[in-house]
């Protein structure tokens, strides 16, 4: 949720932590003292220890006695403080790797001055300062390096810690449950009747993880209660970033954009609205049936569906401050979401599919908005083939993950690598639906006539040169040949 602590939330927060026996390895108590290289070193210290612990967040506060407890103030003022002529917060985020959330509080207890830090829980990988990783031996700051056992769990506990889990806005009420997220669409694509009372409403968010009780005995929302059903994403820091970006172009390039809209919803309260959009912006071509003539999208509205959900579903999410985005040019739509894939593009038909966000995966299945595990990419290609139009290219620029679906384009006027692409994939769609590639299955896909076999032919035997698909039994006649993908 977006940082907005009250004076009310931060002092309650202060005499949580007095009453602690003593430090902990995510609480720190400091009277004025504050070099900022301490604080680097710090910050890395404790959110490592937070993460290996499993707490959201950790803390340091200046203006309490490390060993009474007792409220002493402090004259350290983190809004004025630098280093040379860099503000002291931007001059910590530069030297932080990777980048984390935190952010200074400054709030009035007992007639006295109290500041706090608080420090977002690393997440990935363990959090450095100037190159140097630390952590917390009890109440102390230590080098990770001298530490290897510590070292080891706190790989395994970031391994073991899925973006789902991790917490969009801690210790709500009830009524800012209700204002956050969208819990009628929850229901309504659950299929279960709406509940009378907030008891059994929490009940079933709570159970698809959606909340979990707090420590301060409010309720967390996590990432996956927040992503999938926000009800504007701008309410929380951590996803804003993540809306759904869709741009339409003029012609087939980038130079003059004719609209730009962010998605506000969370993924899936706001699937239906999304697609509706796309849809609307997607070109549209006539046909001709039985004298009738009939208006149709560019893009089959199945293989954009199944494309959109998969960018959302198979993001990395922990890749900062990018999100999904979908581009529509006249000849072309482009589906680009951060990550790379975890399995081969080449493979994409036939692998078994692996997220790095099973949970969120999970429920948008069940919620009916992409297909059971497995189906998706074979029903892209198949609805590509329907549609006759050119292979969708699966692509991996720098970090990020590109579907492209491609207008009508007669054969004669594909290139070569367009025309192997679209024999690979056919042979990869024959393979996993038990069946095998052959000319004539290939001249249906192409809707070529028979007499044009040799075309067929041709692009068979560049498709088999590329290593992309080799002959199942070369002892029979060319003609009757079959083919399968080089991986089968």
């Amino acid at each position: 949720m977006t940082i907005d602590r009250s004076t009310e939330y931060l002092t309650g927060l202060v005499n949580e932590f007095r009453k602690l026996p003593c430090e902990t390895e995510w609480a720190e108590f400091k009277h004025n003292k504050a070099i900022p290289e301490e604080i680097g070193e710090y910050i890395s210290a404790l959110a490592n220890s937070a993460a290996l612990l499993g707490k959201t967040n950790a803390y340091i506060i200046w203006g309490i006695d490390d060993k009474k407890h007792s409220v002493v103030g402090t004259s350290f003022c983190p809004s004025s403080a630098k280093v040379g002529n860099e503000e002291l917060e931007s001059w910590l985020l530069r030297l932080l790797k990777p980048k984390i959330n935190f952010r200074f509080f400054e709030v009035a207890f007992e007639d006295k001055r109290i500041v706090l830090l608080e420090i977002g829980a690393a997440f990935k990988h363990p959090v450095e300062f100037k190159g140097e990783k630390f952590i917390r031996v009890r109440s102390y700051k230590k080098r990770l390096k001298e530490f290897p056992e510590k070292e080891r769990e706190l790989w395994r506990a970031l391994d073991q810690i899925p973006f789902e889990a991790g917490i969009a806005a801690e210790s709500v009420t009830v009524d800012e449950i209700f204002k956050l997220i969208d819990y009628p669409a929850y229901f309504d694509l659950s299929g279960i009747p709406l509940p009378d009372g907030h008891e059994q409403i929490l009940h079933y968010l709570s159970e698809d993880g959606l909340i979990r009780k707090s420590v301060t005995g409010k309720w967390d929302i996590t990432n996956l209660g927040a992503i999938l059903f926000a009800k504007k994403l701008d309410d929380f820091d951590k996803l804003k970033r993540k809306a759904v970006r869709v741009i339409q172009y003029k012609g087939n390039n980038k130079l003059e954009t004719i609209r730009e809209q962010e998605g506000k919803k969370g993924y899936a309260a706001g699937f239906e609205g999304l697609i509706e959009s796309i849809m609307t912006l997607i070109p549209s071509n006539e046909i001709i049936e039985k004298a009738l003539r009939t208006t149709v999208p560019m893009f089959p509205e199945i293989a954009v569906r199944e494309l959109v959900a998969n960018a959302l579903i198979h993001q990395d999410f922990f890749v900062t401050g990018a999100g999904t985005m979908i581009e529509i040019f006249d000849n072309r739509i482009e589906i680009t979401n951060p990550g790379t894939p975890l399995v081969d593009t080449d493979r994409f038909l036939d692998s078994p599919p692996k997220s790095r966000n099973e949970q969120a995966a999970s429920l948008m299945r069940r919620f009916g908005v992409c297909e059971e595990r497995g189906s998706g990419i074979d029903k892209v290609v198949f609805q590509v083939e329907l549609y006759q139009l050119p292979a969708p290219l699966f692509e991996v620029p720098n970090g990020f993950t590109r579907v492209v679906l491609f207008a009508h384009k007669p054969l004669a006027d594909m290139d070569k690598k367009e025309k192997v692409r679209a024999c690979y994939l056919h042979c990869c769609l024959r393979y996993v639906q038990q069946d095998l590639m052959t000319n004539s299955s290939l001249r249906k896909r192409f809707a070529v006539e028979e007499k044009n076999i040799a075309m067929i032919s041709r692009i068979i035997r560049e498709t088999l040169q590329s290593g992309l698909i080799r002959c199942y039994d070369e002892s029979v006649g060319s003609k009757a040949r079959q083919y399968i993908p080089h991986w089968a």
